[in-house]
């Protein structure tokens, strides 16, 4: 008896039990069959239709609503700074805003009272055409009314004060009568706006005229009556000279 069957048989068994062991382990475990068993077919001709496994409905998304905040009862300290603030604010705007307007007001006041002042005195001026300068005539105007003044020194309060003002008014209207002429006409513009003043003005006016014509006709008389007197006494000397040859 040889050993090469007896180790030809001890080999091939653990062979044939690893297939047997892995064919149990691959079996199907069910029936596999070729067409669908008789008892879970659905007839085609019931009269009631099977129903459908309904889908499970997905919830809508709700939007949520913006929840209003509650008024507060009482305002916060927040609050009651910031309207504090607020209100200083604006009482330091309207005030810096009203000062600023009254400043404005005040430069342009001042403004238009220098352009009236340099335009008034600018009238007054005489025109080139005139001929008459300010200048040796303003000069004149002065010397003549402090010889009023030295002419009355020893007089009373009234001539001492009179006085200068009429030997300067006479000396302007004779040195510079367009500047008095301008002068008058402004004057009157001013006295137009007072009535009594004006009234008073024109009565003045009218007593001096009539005051002035009548001292020229009066010394017109007085120089013809002086000129008839020196012509008969002239004529008496002659007379008297012819009868003493």
């Amino acid at each position: 008896m040889s050993f090469r069957p007896m180790f030809r048989q001890r080999a091939v068994a653990p062979f044939a039990a690893t297939l047997l062991a892995g064919g149990v382990a691959l079996a199907p475990r069910r029936t596999a069959w070729a067409e669908e068993p008789q008892d879970l077919r659905k007839p085609i001709y019931d009269d009631f239709p099977t129903e459908t496994p309904e889908l499970p409905k997905t919830p809508s998304a709700v939007v949520p609503q913006p929840s209003s905040p509650s008024p507060s009862s009482s305002p916060t300290p927040t609050d009651i700074l910031t309207a504090q603030i607020r209100q200083a604010r604006l009482f330091l705007y309207n005030n810096s805003l009203a000062a600023e307007n009254c400043f404005n007001d005040f430069l342009s006041r001042a403004l238009h009272i220098e352009n009236a002042f340099t335009n008034t005195v600018a009238s007054l001026a005489p025109s080139p055409e005139s001929g008459e300068r300010l200048l040796p005539g303003g000069v004149y105007v002065v010397v003549a009314a402090m010889a009023g003044s030295i002419v009355s020194r020893n007089r009373g309060i009234f001539l001492r004060s009179a006085s200068p003002l009429a030997f300067g008014t006479v000396a302007a209207w004779s040195l510079l009568p367009v500047t008095m002429r301008n002068v008058s006409d402004l004057a009157w513009e001013y006295e137009k706006k007072v009535p009594a003043v004006a009234e008073q003005h024109l009565l003045i006016r009218e007593k001096a005229e009539h005051i002035w014509s009548t001292g020229i006709a009066h010394s017109g008389m007085a120089r013809a009556m002086m000129e008839e007197k020196i012509g008969d006494t002239r004529k008496k000397l002659e007379e008297l000279v012819s009868k003493g040859h």
